[in-house]
């Protein structure tokens, strides 16, 4: 499974745990990540919730060899990136947090993050698109040509100059990001539940139409690049641990 579900009061923390992968996702993942959120959304008794990884890595996002999964009918993608949420959900983010894995931390409300944590979007050097949220919410997160040079170059943005230009909440020193995270927690938990709740309705519906249009765009952008050679190309070579030989079609 590669996932470790913990309560800590009416905090769920939630740890993705496939270190040799980097906490890549596969299907059983994205089945048990479902399943981890259904869980915080349904317990009246959980107000908040911590998506961890391991010391290494958060999550290099989608296993490229064993796939992701389907998406659930709650969660969507990786079983989180759809989900209408209505409790709060935090990232703890230690090393890496790449391409899906990004695209998690996006999916959070609130991020937490060690200094040695970096994040990118380096799916246009595998030939695909960014199809987790990352094309509408990276410019949400960050500066719109900030977020345009990550979807484009897939080079790694450093925890302290997120931090710096606001994605990540708290930056803690390296192994700390996890305890910090369910220190956070404790902190939404002291206000009312109710209230809070309420509160990320009402910035849900702001972005809902919005929201929309980037699914939408999203959908556009990965169907012209299923259908290139360059995406097969683009997977072939990551499998094969070579360069990429483009042909722009």
């Amino acid at each position: 499974m590669g996932l470790e579900v913990e309560r800590c009061g009416r905090i769920l923390l939630v740890r993705m745990a496939r270190p040799a992968k980097r906490n890549a996702i596969d299907g059983s993942m994205t089945t048990a990540l479902d399943a981890a959120l259904n869980e915080l959304d349904d317990d009246p008794e959980l107000w908040v919730g911590v998506l961890s990884g391991t010391p290494a890595a958060f999550s290099a996002g989608t296993d490229l060899v064993a796939g992701a999964g389907a998406a659930t009918e709650r969660g969507g993608n990786y079983g989180v990136v759809g989900r209408d949420r209505n409790t709060p959900l935090i990232a703890a983010v230690e090393g890496i947090a790449y391409g899906g894995g990004f695209e998690l931390v996006l999916a959070c409300d609130l991020v937490v993050a060690a200094r040695t944590a970096r994040f990118a979007l380096p799916e246009t050097a595998r030939g695909l698109v960014a199809n987790c949220g990352a094309l509408f919410r990276t410019q949400r997160a960050l500066p719109r040509n900030i977020a345009t040079e990550m979807l484009l170059t897939g080079e790694p943005l450093g925890a302290e100059r997120a931090w710096t230009l606001g994605l990540v909440n708290t930056l803690v020193e390296p192994g700390e990001a996890e305890a910090a995270a369910l220190s956070l927690a404790e902190r939404v938990c002291a206000n009312a539940p109710v209230a809070q709740r309420a509160t990320l309705r009402a910035l849900a519906d702001m972005v809902a139409d919005d929201d929309a249009r980037g699914w939408s765009a999203t959908e556009r952008a990965q169907l012209t690049v299923n259908m290139s050679q360059d995406a097969i190309e683009g997977v072939e070579a990551f499998r094969e641990k070579r360069a990429p030989r483009w042909n722009g079609r």
